[in-house]
């Protein structure tokens, strides 16, 4: 039965895309997608709003086509679309030269540790820093860059960012209570992100870095599609059950067409210390080979280490607690090729 649906499909694609009035209807650009389970066939096609007519006559064609199909149940065919915003709409601005958004497919692979301690290496190579913190159900900023307090309003009822380490920062951690729970629906959580975005007196800076919360979900869609992003940073551990959740992030990104600037892989390595040998705990390579099958650039891969994590719980990042140490030195080499790819 899914092979009669899917040469339907095609043949309709064949004969309906036409280039010339914007009318697409082709499998191979992931235009159309079906799913087909117990006799019950559901289709999704990806529309020109232009030619919203034209797509309803098609979808009415190709539904009574397959239900003439021996053992087909049903067919539901669902006709999406997209808006499409220019820069000059984005609602999220402030004067920064780039903003970085830090991401991953899943919690627990280290991207807070990693968002924090670039952004302290960019401002140890001369840059002006921000820090937000997205994450609104589970802010680390606050505890990571060890910064308390309540954040004031100026003249313009703009919040001033708590500084630490020479890094404005921002965080839902600094207006709640540590142990209160952020209990906050969608909409909420869209405004709040908003307000951290435009309701701050950022000043100038040269990047803005975002810890974003883990997942594909509203915040990241909002963040991406909302700010003028410069580019992304995916984070991940080597082992196949994280880099599918990375694949996803990634390929969130590029539905956005917002450019992912390279992959890391943390959590690569342990060295022991009794026989001072690397093991690969989380699987070797992982995120390295990902990057080469997307054709992103590998920014490096961070080992577990007991001080980072010790310094991430005493609010002291790497670069401050450490500067000439192995993870110092790791997180600057980062932020020089991060901040020379995009002076290019």
């Amino acid at each position: 039965m899914s092979d009669k649906i899917l040469s339907l499909i095609y043949g309709f694609s064949q004969k309906y895309t036409d280039h010339k009035t914007n009318l697409e209807f082709d499998p191979k650009n992931n235009n159309v997608s079906a799913i087909v389970k117990d006799g019950h066939v559901n289709i999704s096609l990806v529309i020109n709003n232009n030619n919203d007519q034209k797509y309803n006559e098609i979808s009415s064609l190709l539904k009574q086509d397959i239900q003439g199909i021996p053992d087909v149940l049903s067919v539901n065919v669902i006709l999406t679309s997209e808006k499409s915003e220019s820069k000059s709409d984005s609602r999220f601005t402030i004067d920064t030269k780039h903003i970085i958004a830090v991401a991953s497919g899943k919690g627990g692979v280290g991207k807070s540790t990693f968002a924090i301690n670039l952004a302290v290496a960019l401002k140890s190579i001369g840059m002006k820093v921000g820090l937000l913190d997205a994450d609104i159900y589970g802010p680390s900023v606050p505890r990571m860059m060890g910064i308390s307090g309540r954040p004031q309003a100026n003249e313009n009822k703009k919040l001033i960012p708590l500084e630490s380490y020479g890094v404005r920062c921002m965080s839902i951690g600094f207006l709640v209570s540590n142990d209160t729970p952020t209990i906050w629906r969608g909409p909420m959580v869209m405004k709040a992100l908003e307000q951290m975005f435009n309701g701050v007196e950022w000043g100038k800076l040269d990047y803005l870095i975002i810890d974003l919360p883990p997942g594909t979900g509203d915040a990241q869609l909002t963040l991406a599609q909302n700010s003028k992003l410069s580019g992304s940073i995916i984070i991940s551990t080597p082992q196949d059950v994280a880099l599918i959740d990375a694949r996803k992030g990634i390929n969130m990104f590029k539905r956005v067409n917002v450019e992912v600037l390279g992959l890391v892989e943390n959590m690569s390595y342990f060295i022991c210390d009794n026989c001072n040998e690397k093991h690969y705990i989380f699987s070797k390579d992982g995120a390295r080979n990902e990057a080469e099958k997307f054709q992103i650039p590998f920014l490096g891969s961070i080992p577990i280490d007991k001080k980072l994590r010790v310094q991430s719980d005493e609010g002291k990042p790497c670069c401050i607690d450490e500067p000439d140490g192995e993870m110092s030195k790791r997180y600057i080499s980062i932020a020089k090729n991060l901040n020379q790819s995009l002076s290019v």
